[in-house]
């Protein structure tokens, strides 16, 4: 049987875009897969669906000035090269027919080293602008799925896929949702998140407002692990960690988070009215690009992290927004797993 290897890590962002595809070929049951990367939150996340997992350990590039990067980031390249004689190790162990990358990290070894047995390799994109690792490795690639159309017509290699989407994103219905949440149907519903470890800025901006917020709406939040407080205010449920996202986004009416590419997607296919509160330190870049692409489509709402103390009122103003209900109901941003895994299928059935 054939066998696709899939990179990608570092944040929840480079590896649930993989497991939708994943997700997918295992339930065709005609390619096998399998997955490489490191002691981070890549392993955790696929340990759940029980395929190999080979571990490497990779350089990650350390952002910013000061000593300490330098010190770190001067180390890289002897690095990469132990990085990449693990990966060789480990791909003549699985001899995957081709490797598929997620970007992050992890995956410039993984590509160098499948380039070096002529392993074919494929690449997703999920932001407006191409991460690092994308960018080291685009040429190495038969070809750069995106996101974005504008994203792919910059790129010699590039093709408009679209977003890979998770199945469970779309498998709740409102009335089943609000009932396994005990939550009435005649509720408006808020979900606050803020990424895989959650956001310490909008849950601090969140729990300041509750007062206001929960005399017109039921709140609920997922504030990362660790950051569950003490609370006797009704209609807040807060969670360290939900699994099920697409029991949350079908119960709620109105969803503000960080604007990572895969919670933007996630949220235009279902076509939520959203308020995204871009990551702007220690970042990129890519949080604003993208929240602005869509903004400037009137396809969502954006507020800046420093002007969070207007939350609750831009929470209003995005629901009260028809306008906006209009243009996501008009939107064509869909799952692109079907585009991305019949590119694949064809690639590796004709070796």
């Amino acid at each position: 049987m054939k066998k696709i290897l899939f990179t990608g890590g570092g944040s929840a962002g480079h590896v649930i875009p993989n497991i939708a595809i994943m997700e997918e070929l295992l339930s065709q049951g005609e390619i096998d897969v399998c997955y490489m990367g490191t002691d981070g939150i890549e392993k955790r996340l696929v340990s759940e669906w029980k395929i190999p997992f080979y571990q490497i350990e990779c350089p990650k590039l350390v952002r910013g000035g000061g000593f300490h990067a330098f010190k770190e980031n001067i180390k890289i390249p002897l690095r990469l090269r132990k990085a990449v004689k693990q990966v060789v190790k480990g791909l003549k162990i699985y001899q995957p027919d081709a490797v598929f990358s997620k970007g992050g990290f992890v995956a410039l070894p993984v590509i160098l080293g499948a380039r070096r047995l002529n392993i074919p390799c494929f690449a997703h994109e999920s932001d407006f602008s191409l991460g690092l690792a994308n960018k080291l490795t685009k040429n190495k690639c038969q070809c750069v799925f995106t996101s974005f159309p504008e994203t792919a017509k910059k790129l010699k290699r590039g093709v408009y896929s679209g977003a890979p989407i998770r199945r469970t994103v779309f498998t709740h219905t409102k009335a089943e949702a609000r009932l396994a949440l005990n939550i009435p149907f005649n509720e408006k519903v808020v979900l606050v998140f803020g990424g895989g470890s959650g956001s310490e800025a909008l849950n601090r901006a969140l729990r300041a407002r509750l007062n206001i917020l929960t005399q017109k709406y039921t709140i609920l939040h997922i504030c990362g692990k660790n950051n569950t407080v003490k609370s006797n205010v009704k209609k807040y449920i807060q969670f360290e960690y939900f699994s099920d996202m697409g029991l949350l986004y079908a119960s709620a009416d109105i969803i503000v988070s960080r604007a990572g590419a895969g919670t933007v997607f996630e949220v235009l296919a279902l076509k939520k009215p959203a308020l995204f509160v871009p990551l702007e330190k220690a970042s990129r870049g890519d949080q604003v690009e993208n929240a602005r692409y869509f903004e400037r489509k009137g396809l969502c709402h954006v507020l800046r992290e420093k002007e969070l103390e207007s939350l609750a009122e831009e929470i209003d103003k995005t629901i009260a927004d028809e306008r906006l209900k209009t243009k996501l109901l008009e939107n064509d941003f869909t799952s692109g797993n079907a585009r991305i895994l019949a590119k694949l299928k064809s690639a590796v059935t004709k070796k």
